[in-house]
C-alpha cells in the first residue's frame, strides 16, 4: 500500500503572515493608478511637481521634439548606444545651473546616489551619513562595503566625532540637503567644514533643494557657496522641480571621468529615455529664464506650512506628524475626500509614532488651491480622534 504524499511545503506562505503582521499595524500599502484627469482630485498636494512644470506647455514641447528626434528609448546603455547629444547638453546645462564643473546624468536619482556613493568609497573607507538620510542613500552605503557611521539627524558635532574617531583610508560625509520627509535644511557650511577639516568629501542630495532652495533655485550647495568646491559632490534628480524623470551626479571633472569608469549603475544601465532628457532640459531652461519660480514655490509653503501649524519649511515640503500610522491614513482620505491628494508617510519611511501627512508646495498654487487646502484641513481636523490635532506637530 503506498503512503500517501504530503502536501509540498508553501515557501512563500510567510508573505501572508508578514502581510497580516503589517495590515494590523496600520502599514499595509496598495498602488492606486491615477487616470489623466482626476474628476474627483482638484488639488494635488503629494506630488513633487514643486515648480509646476510637469504639464507646462513648453516641457511637454521639449519632450516630444527630442522623442520625434530621437526614438522612444536611449537604446542602450551610455557606453554603449544610449549617450545622446541632448544628454551631453542637459549635463552641460545642470552643472552651469547649479555652479559644478560637471555632470553625469543617470537613469533615475536613485541610480545616481548609487552610483556616486560606491564609486567613492569602498572597503576600507568610511561612510558618515544623517540617520535621516533617503532610502537611496541608506541602500548606497550598504553596497560600498564601506564601514558607516550613523549619525543623530542634524548633528555636526556627531559627525566631527566619527571622522575624527576611526581609521580609514578615504572618508566621505553623505546627506540630504533638504529631506525629504521633515522638509528641513541640512546645515551643509557647517558640515564643509568639518570635512574639509578632516580631508572627506561632502556628498549632498539635492533632490528636494533644486529649483526650490537658491534665489535662481540653483539649490542649497550653491545657496551655501559650496558649489564647484575640490572636496563637494552633489546628486539630483529630474523628476521632482524638473518636472521629468532621472538624476544626475555633479562635481569636479575628475569626478565624473572616475564614475564613467566605475559607476556600475552608470556603466551597467540603459541611458536615460530621449524624451525625459528633453523635458528636463526644456525645464531647466524655464527655470533660468524665471528664476522668481523658486521663491513663489517656498512662499507657497509657508502658507501651507501656517495653516497647518507645522515647522516652517526650508523649501517646498511641509511635513505636519500626526503620530500613528492610523491617524495619517484618516487625515488623508479626509483630504481625498475634499478634493485635496496629500501624501501620507508611515513607517519604515518615517520612524515609528511620526506618521505624517506630507504637503508638496507648488510654484503655481492659486490663492483658490489654499482657500481649498484650508477647507480640507479643517475637514481632516474635525474627524481625528481624540488626541493630537491633526496639523499639529
Amino acid at each position: 500500500m503506498h503512503e500517501r504524499l504530503s502536501a509540498p511545503p508553501a515557501p512563500l506562505a510567510w508573505l501572508d503572515v508578514n502581510a497580516q503582521a503589517r495590515r494590523t499595524a496600520g502599514l499595509r500599502r496598495s498602488v492606486r493608478p491615477r487616470p489623466a484627469v482626476d474628476d474627483l482630485i482638484r488639488l494635488d498636494l503629494a506630488g513633487n511637481d514643486y515648480l509646476g512644470l510637469s504639464r507646462h506647455p513648453d516641457v511637454i514641447e521639449a519632450g516630444v521634439a527630442a522623442l520625434r528626434a530621437w526614438g522612444a528609448g536611449s537604446t542602450g546603455s551610455r557606453l554603449v548606444s544610449g549617450t545622446t547629444e541632448l544628454h551631453a547638453e542637459l549635463e552641460t546645462a545642470l552643472a552651469a545651473h547649479t555652479g559644478f564643473a560637471a555632470g553625469l546624468v543617470f537613469a533615475s536619482g536613485y541610480a545616481a546616489n548609487l552610483g556616486a556613493l560606491t564609486a567613492l568609497v569602498s572597503a576600507g573607507d568610511l561612510v558618515v551619513s544623517d540617520e535621516h538620510n533617503h532610502a537611496s542613500i541608506v541602500d548606497a552605503c550598504r553596497l560600498s562595503r564601506a564601514e558607516v557611521a550613523i549619525v543623530p539627524h542634524l548633528d555636526v558635532a556627531a559627525v566631527e566625532s566619527a571622522l575624527a574617531g576611526r581609521s580609514y583610508r578615504r572618508a566621505v560625509m553623505v546627506t540630504d540637503s533638504v529631506f525629504s520627509a521633515d522638509g528641513d535644511l541640512a546645515p551643509l557650511a557647517e558640515l564643509h567644514a568639518v570635512t574639509r577639516r578632516h580631508g572627506a568629501v561632502l556628498l549632498v542630495d539635492e533632490a528636494h533643494a533644486l529649483g526650490v532652495v537658491g534665489a535662481r533655485g540653483e539649490g542649497a550647495v550653491a545657496a551655501a557657496g559650496l558649489a564647484g568646491a575640490p572636496d563637494v559632490v552633489a546628486t539630483v534628480t529630474l523628476s521632482k522641480s524638473l518636472g521629468s524623470q532621472g538624476g544626475a551626479v555633479l562635481g569636479p571633472v575628475e569626478v565624473r571621468d572616475h564614475l564613467i569608469d566605475t559607476a556600475r549603475t552608470f556603466i551597467f544601465d540603459t541611458g536615460l529615455a530621449p524624451a525625459a532628457a528633453g523635458a528636463a532640459l526644456g525645464a531647466l531652461r524655464l527655470l533660468a529664464a524665471t528664476p522668481a519660480l523658486a521663491a513663489r514655490s517656498r512662499a507657497r509653503a509657508g502658507e501651507l506650512a501656517r495653516l497647518a501649524e507645522a515647522p516652517a519649511p526650508a523649501a517646498a515640503v511641509v511635513s505636519v506628524v500626526l503620530g500613528e500610522p492610523e491617524r495619517a491614513v484618516a487625515a488623508a482620505q479626509t483630504c481625498r475626500e475634499h478634493g485635496v491628494a496629500v501624501g501620507c508617510f508611515r513607517p519604515p519611511t518615517v520612524p515609528p509614532g511620526t506618521s505624517r501627512l506630507r504637503l508638496s508646495a507648488r510654484a503655481d498654487l492659486t490663492d483658490d488651491d489654499i482657500a481649498l487646502f484650508a477647507t480640507a484641513l479643517a475637514a481632516a481636523r474635525a474627524a481625528q480622534p481624540a488626541g493630537t490635532p491633526a496639523g499639529r506637530s
